[in-house]
């Protein structure tokens, strides 16, 4: 979580530089001031000067859930400018602090503001309050509060999310909201359920279920609507998993073929993880249409069309060569997440597709994870911890040396067939 950095400013001197002597003379004199001033300084002194220190972060703090009521009252507010205003400042507040006390007793008015701004805000004010509703749930968490949240907007996050009319970005942060809220707060499968069928419908039209091709058109949309599908599939029961196996999983192949490189990586990491999932509950998904797809991914993996850019032809071809090896091998190419002294392992597309939804979140993720508290060191084991700058360039001088040997052995080679 980030904290705020105060930098301490040193006026300049006001008194001309001297002779040597004279210098040392007043440091001398400061000196002794300073020494003589902390040596006066009794308990009792030094404990009102801490309690002064408490006075002031508890002050700020105050001041600090003023201005967050203050935000909450102008989410009524008759002007439009107003409002997004203040949803704007919200989002920051929540994303930046945890406020879960001060929030739970004032839920249920936020939550009340919050549905009349996505009833009868329009664009940027509904996607807004889609995202402070996302950042509501996560701070109430899992319980009761949190259930209470969601369900009393999820039939508006619906809403937005299907209404054809309603602006695309609108449309998108529902879209996150509905995958988001529901893994963190849903309590019944019957919310699961409907989640996961209005989020497939927006992904995978009647055309791609049909056999027909997927439209050129996909864009952010699909991409947040695939990515809380997917989401969602991560704590799916077992005997749902296998409905969507026999029923949905291969409307995921056509989307391979969308123009947008963010929907075929997507749609590509999803597979592998309905592939993952379907090792989990023992189910075989081997016959004449996973040979196609196999042959759809290992052209992916190796296109190199000159029309794409670079950046995204490079990070296509590693993902899905690290999907097509997953999905003929088993083999997951495992990532270390490095925080401070500890790391975190994603050893599966389940944990990975979970990590992505939810990095920005801290204590979410330790719980998620099960990382438990943070851990608490001292000033010495941190400083034992780090890497002196001497060390670093030692070890860059020795990378340096080796990779200009493995060079030179392979130019050498090549003047020789030449």
């Amino acid at each position: 979580m980030p904290r705020s950095r105060r930098a301490a400013r040193r006026g300049p001197g006001s008194a001309r530089a001297g002779s040597p002597a004279s210098e040392e003379e007043a440091g001398s004199e400061v000196l002794s001031h300073c020494s003589s001033a902390s040596e006066g300084a009794s308990p009792a002194e030094e404990a009102a000067a801490g309690s002064e220190v408490l006075g002031e972060q508890g002050q700020e703090e105050e001041v600090g859930e003023d201005r967050l009521k203050e935000h909450m009252d102008n989410l009524l507010d008759k002007s439009a400018k107003t409002r997004q205003a203040a949803l704007q400042s919200l989002r920051l507040a929540l994303s930046s602090r945890i406020l879960s006390e001060f929030l739970l007793e004032r839920r249920l008015m936020l939550t009340d503001s919050l549905e009349k701004c996505l009833k009868k805000g329009k664009g940027e004010e509904q996607a807004l309050a889609g995202t402070v509703l996302t950042l509501l749930c996560l701070q109430m968490g899992s319980g009761s509060e949190g259930e209470e949240v969601f369900r009393s907007l999820k039939p508006l996050l619906v809403s937005v999310l299907t209404d054809s009319m309603a602006s695309p970005g609108a449309r998108q942060s529902c879209a996150t909201a509905l995958g988001m809220c529901c893994y963190i707060a849903a309590a019944d499968l019957e919310d699961l359920v409907s989640c996961l069928s209005c989020l497939e419908g927006i992904f995978s039209p009647l055309s791609a279920g049909e056999g027909g091709s997927v439209p050129a058109q996909h864009g952010p949309l699909h991409c947040n609507a695939l990515q809380s599908w997917s989401l969602l599939l991560t704590i799916c029961p077992p005997s749902h998993i296998k409905s969507i196996l026999d029923n949905c999983w291969l409307k995921l192949p056509p989307l391979l073929s969308s123009s947008s490189v963010a929907l075929r990586i997507l749609a590509g990491e999803t597979i592998a993880l309905v592939f993952e999932l379907a090792q989990d509950v023992e189910e075989d998904l081997c016959h004449q249409d996973t040979e196609f797809l196999r042959a759809q991914l290992k052209v992916l993996a190796t296109e190199s069309n000159k029309y794409r850019a670079k950046t995204d032809r490079r990070k296509q071809r590693s993902i899905f060569r690290d999907i097509l090896r997953f999905i003929e091998s088993g083999e997951y190419q495992e990532e270390t997440i490095r925080f401070g002294l500890e790391c975190m392992y994603l050893d599966s597309w389940a944990r990975q597709r979970t990590y992505q939804a939810f990095k920005e979140n801290n204590e979410l993720l330790r719980e998620i994870f099960s990382l438990g508290p943070p851990l608490v060191l001292d000033a010495a084991t941190l400083k034992a911890s780090k890497v002196s700058r001497f060390e670093k360039h030692l070890y860059n001088s020795a990378a340096f040396k080796a990779r200009t040997k493995a060079r030179s052995r392979v130019r050498d080679k090549r003047a020789d067939v030449l």
